[in-house]
């Protein structure tokens, strides 16, 4: 009789550790009322050099798990890895990501140049690597894997020349100053390429190595060329350069940038500085979009500061990947929920409709956007290109 009994409690135990087995795909559990948890790690710059836009990628996108959550369907929790910024930094990351089976996807990293440094390694894993912000045309193409939202600089680029510096600016003569990565080569190619065909007269054209903090004789070479604008591309560093500019006494230039959209570090580190400031965004809140607005209240209040694009894309990645998850029905695999994502029609998210083209990346339309009385101010709307 023991052993008949002992023989009972191994079948039951048996056949509950295989319905648990059936109940849950790999990578999910479920939890109270069979909601299931999916884990999403998060690289992003936490510190160094674009630690803003870390920081409003790690908020961003707690915020959107945090409202997946509260509905009660799923249950999203995010795994937040610091890449610094550095390509070796985040490509040994997204190496742990993938190689851990419970990890569904991955959201990040901030720059093109970790994020193709990662394609191999996330192509390899099979995960998904949706980027809020890689630029870089090259990227999404790597891999079936890699995914971005942020719009291509061969897209920007060419907007920035012909309708920023062309149309809206009136410029003539352009000194170029560019970081020399992975996005700030694209930008710049993409840029010279357009400037061209614009007719616009590049006078002087310079660049610089990632974490530069002394700028002063590439200031030089540039001012000796004699430009009416300015180009700066580049994230981190803007701030920086136009306060070096200002340092120099050199007043009779007009400053422009490609890269770090409305960041607020701008307005708080240049102050008078950035005054008639132009730059593109593809995304911009004002009183005017409600939603929005909202939301950046939100934002603001928990990270301290107001969000740019940025952190609204990540935000949006989160959406997504909770899209091609519930599209991927009862077996949801890191290649399920590839395919789910590429395939995905009519999402419209906080920064608009996203719909991904064959490589993985999307098309955006942008607006030219001024510093006026240390504030940011819209000057043209996304109609202003046709």
């Amino acid at each position: 009789m023991k052993k008949a009994k002992q023989l009972l409690a191994l079948s039951l135990c048996m056949l509950m550790t295989s319905t648990a087995a059936i109940g849950c795909s790999k990578g999910s559990s479920a939890g109270k009322n069979g909601v299931k948890t999916y884990k999403i790690g998060v690289l992003a710059p936490i510190t160094g050099t674009n630690a803003e836009y870390g920081k409003g990628f790690q908020i961003a996108t707690k915020m959107a798990a945090d409202k997946i959550n509260e509905k009660g369907e799923m249950k999203i929790e995010l795994v937040v890895k610091d890449s610094k910024g550095d390509t070796k930094e985040s490509a040994d990351l997204a190496r742990q990501f993938g190689d851990d089976d419970s990890i569904m996807a991955i959201i990040g990293d901030f720059t093109s140049s970790c994020c193709m440094a990662n394609a191999p390694i996330v192509d390899e894993a099979k995960i998904v690597q949706l980027s809020p912000t890689a630029s870089n045309p090259a990227y999404a193409s790597m891999s079936k894997y890699c995914f971005s939202i942020m719009g291509r600089q061969d897209g920007e680029a060419p907007f920035f020349s012909t309708y920023l510096l062309k149309k809206y600016a009136d410029a003539k003569n352009i000194g170029v100053i560019w970081v020399n990565s992975d996005w700030g080569k694209s930008a710049h190619d993409n840029f010279k390429l357009q400037a061209a065909k614009d007719g616009l007269n590049i006078v002087a054209d310079v660049n610089y190595v990632p974490d530069e903090k002394d700028f002063s004789s590439a200031i030089a070479k540039l001012r000796s060329a004699n430009p009416d604008h300015i180009v700066i591309m580049d994230q981190g560093a803007v701030p920086t350069i136009i306060n070096q500019i200002a340092q120099a006494s050199w007043t009779n230039v007009k400053i422009t940038t490609l890269g770090p959209g409305t960041s607020p570090q701008i307005l708080n580190l240049c102050g008078k500085n950035a005054e008639g400031l132009l730059l593109t965004t593809p995304f911009f809140i004002d009183d005017s979009n409600k939603e929005a607005k909202t939301w950046s209240d939100s934002f603001t209040k928990l990270a301290g500061f107001p969000p740019t694009v940025h952190p609204a894309v990540a935000y949006d990645c989160v959406f997504l990947l909770e899209a091609a998850i519930k599209n991927c029905g009862d077996k949801v695999t890191r290649d399920s929920i590839r395919d789910n994502l590429q395939n995905l029609k009519n999402f419209v998210g906080l920064t608009g409709p996203i719909t991904f083209n064959k490589d993985g990346d999307i098309t955006r339309k942008y607006l030219v956007i001024s510093v006026e009385k240390g504030a940011f101010v819209k000057k043209t709307d996304y109609d202003y290109a046709k």
